[in-house]
């Protein structure tokens, strides 16, 4: 059976999220080795913080990569197999490149931390946004994002699914661009709760910065293939994954054709590793000959381990 792991990134998070793996424990040791890198105590943040601050990127990111590699050491710890390959919904690409050995834990921690704070950095709270077109095909979206930019910037961000694409740029030009949306007839066209416009030209400047940064980060050779979200293709060296993380930044997450991608090398299962349930719904709708699952709990770890025996 040829099966896959993909890892959720911003948006996945929730207050308590953790809780339903119950006392595993690599999910514990995971948070409290990522609170000592940064110190500050994620598991407070994840466990009892507000969503307030949860929702903020600085604290977003890091907290998703550490749950998704705390749930991937809970799989492989109970015995779970290694997946044929990888990939990560945006920031989840940082968590699927730990899981393929090819970046430390430790380095990836304070990685998505300083992400984080270039992004926010690039653009300040409260100048762009997001939005999730719904039920509108992709030339549609874009041409209603060219029709409502104007002298702004407004792109799309991610093509998550056939219907399902989300819009990145300045604030005033994501209104506009929610209602050209509608008006070429989207079923839905809201806002999206973040702080920050990922995958869109803004963010050029914090990939600059991460550019800098990434080149003191010791990376090494993937030991699981890893198809990179910007171009669908694998990167086999370090210097070919740091370009592909620095593109992925300020270009759109190309979703739909990473998990076609997947089906092409004869993947027949894809797990989504980490809290929450928003990847694996997806699967389906892409390509309906794969099937999608979520470890986003204990039983859900345990049913994946005996479908795979």
């Amino acid at each position: 059976m040829t099966f896959a792991f993909v890892f959720p990134g911003q948006g996945s998070q929730s207050v308590g999220m953790m809780q339903a793996y119950g006392d595993l424990p690599e999910i514990r040791s995971t948070f409290d080795e990522a609170s000592t890198i940064l110190g500050q105590d994620l598991w407070a943040l994840v466990t009892q913080g507000s969503e307030e601050d949860l929702a903020l990127t600085v604290n977003t990111q890091p907290a998703m990569l550490v749950a998704g590699v705390a749930v991937y050491r809970a799989w492989l710890a109970g015995g779970g197999k290694r997946p044929q390959c990888v990939a990560g919904h945006s920031l989840g690409e940082f968590t699927a490149l730990v899981a393929a050995d090819s970046l430390c834990f430790p380095d990836a921690v304070r990685l998505t931390r300083f992400r984080a704070e270039a992004m926010q950095k690039a653009v300040p709270q409260g100048i762009g946004g997001m939005a999730a077109i719904l039920g509108l095909a992709d030339e549609d979206v874009r041409d209603a994002c060219r029709e409502a930019a104007g002298a702004e910037v407004l792109e799309p961000a991610n093509f998550n699914s056939p219907g399902q694409v989300v819009i990145a740029g300045h604030r005033s030009a994501i209104e506009r661009g929610v209602k050209a949306a509608k008006a070429r007839g989207a079923k839905r066209a809201l806002p999206l709760a973040m702080s920050v416009p990922s995958h869109c030209s803004l963010m050029k400047p914090a990939a600059d910065q991460l550019q800098q940064y990434l080149a003191e980060i010791q990376l090494l050779a993937p030991s699981i293939p890893v198809i990179h979200n910007a171009a669908v293709v694998e990167a086999h060296t370090p210097n070919e994954i740091r370009a592909a993380l620095v593109q992925q930044l300020y270009s759109p997450v190309r979703w739909v054709e990473t998990i076609r991608a997947m089906g092409s090398r004869g993947i027949t299962q894809i797990f989504e590793c980490g809290p929450g349930k928003v990847l694996a719904p997806l699967v389906k709708r892409i390509q309906s000959d794969i099937q999608g699952l979520a470890l986003n709990d204990a039983a859900a770890l345990i049913a994946a381990r005996d479908i795979l025996a």
